[in-house]
């Protein structure tokens, strides 16, 4: 019987007194009964450790040992490479995630849960946690899946404000731990750009400070579904962020400018600028006129450069964002009621981000808030 529990001097030093034996005239059968081997287990230590000391045959060991680490290091290796290139889709960022590659790894490769948790970056308490669900997770849930269905360019940050103005108290983590568990999500979009900034670190834009101190307005363009162009003249108060109105037309000149202006107005008084740009419609001779008479001043940004009117064209990019990139006007008539309705919903229900996740327009205004994405004409 091999004797797998001697060490590698143990045999060494067996296969030398075997030696010594038979150099004494003793058959190699007698010389291994009397060192306590077997001569199969003779002939197998000759083969591995025949001529060699006991210093050498210890190296030689080690050698096997650390080489049979490296092999298993190897493999482990490969092995965690294949599980992460099978399970993992894309990059492993959140604990739902690892949790699903942990269980997917144990089912197709039948590892252990610790092998699986250091593979994937688990930690095991992590992998075993259950969350504890609250008795108003079901309709907090459906009422997130509801607004983000209803207004697809929101965040979770506006959903949150939209559902504590409802009267549902929740904060923006677990607003945010539902809508990632439900795969919300808005679409990227397009990078914002610069201002104009001077030498000195100045900015050619007036600030406002006050309500009614700076109106800007733009134009921006669509069409009705038979492909005709419509014009749309967006006013608004850079102060409040309230859109003040939004002209809809075929065409718009200064006439109709200085009509839109003065409808404002009425309702809100004179500002004591109006920021456009260069377009003939806004540096038309009855427009400055007309502006100057009644007190306010104009500010005309630099050609080409529309970042200095950043308030509009913010506010411009949502109205395309959020309503005319997933509308279809049939008619003019339709345009002006769909774009009204989006107005008054954008001045007295739509959270803003810089007002604090409040509506530009006062609250006392506004009807309660629905959560069914439905507006209500004023």
């Amino acid at each position: 019987m091999p004797h797998r529990s001697l060490g590698v001097e143990q045999i060494v030093t067996k296969l030398r007194q075997v030696e010594v034996l038979q150099s004494q005239g003793k058959s190699v059968a007698a010389a291994c009964k009397e060192a306590g081997l077997t001569e199969q287990s003779y002939y197998r230590y000759r083969k591995e450790y025949g001529g060699l000391n006991v210093e050498q045959a210890r190296k030689l060991k080690q050698l096997e040992q650390e080489n049979g680490r490296l092999k298993k290091l190897v493999a482990d290796l490969s092995l965690e490479k294949q599980v992460l290139k099978d399970i993992a889709g894309g990059k492993l960022v959140s604990p739902e995630r690892r949790r699903q590659a942990v269980d997917a790894a144990q089912d197709k490769y039948h590892l252990s849960e610790r092998i699986a948790c250091r593979i994937v970056g688990q930690p095991r308490g992590t992998q075993r946690y259950v969350p504890t669900l609250r008795p108003d997770e079901d309709e907090l849930t459906r009422n997130i899946v509801l607004i983000a269905s209803n207004y697809g360019r929101y965040g979770y940050r506006r959903v949150t404000a939209m559902l504590n103005d409802s009267g549902m108290a929740v904060g923006k983590d677990r607003v945010q731990r539902i809508w990632r568990r439900e795969g919300l999500r808005v679409p990227q979009k397009q990078p914002k750009r610069s201002r104009l900034w001077f030498n000195d670190g100045s900015c050619i834009r007036l600030r406002p400070e006050h309500p009614n101190h700076v109106w800007s307005f733009d134009f921006v363009e669509a069409a009705t579904h038979d492909g005709r162009r419509i014009r749309l003249m967006t006013l608004i108060d850079e102060f409040t962020r309230k859109c003040l109105a939004i002209r809809v037309a075929r065409r718009i000149n200064a006439i109709g400018v200085i009509e839109t202006l003065a409808d404002a107005m009425l309702f809100e008084g004179v500002p004591a600028f109006i920021r456009s740009d260069n377009g003939p419609e806004m540096v038309a001779k009855v427009l400055r006129q007309w502006l100057s008479g009644l007190g306010a001043k104009s500010l005309y940004i630099e050609p080409g450069s529309p970042w200095e009117n950043g308030y509009c064209e913010s506010f411009n990019g949502k109205l395309r964002d959020e309503l005319l990139n997933g509308e279809i006007f049939y008619s003019l008539r339709e345009a002006k009621v769909v774009i009204e309705q989006w107005r008054i919903h954008y001045n007295t229900k739509r959270p803003h981000s810089a007002l604090g996740y409040r509506p530009p327009a006062p609250v006392t205004i506004a009807p309660p808030p629905a959560l069914d994405g439905t507006t209500n004409m004023q």
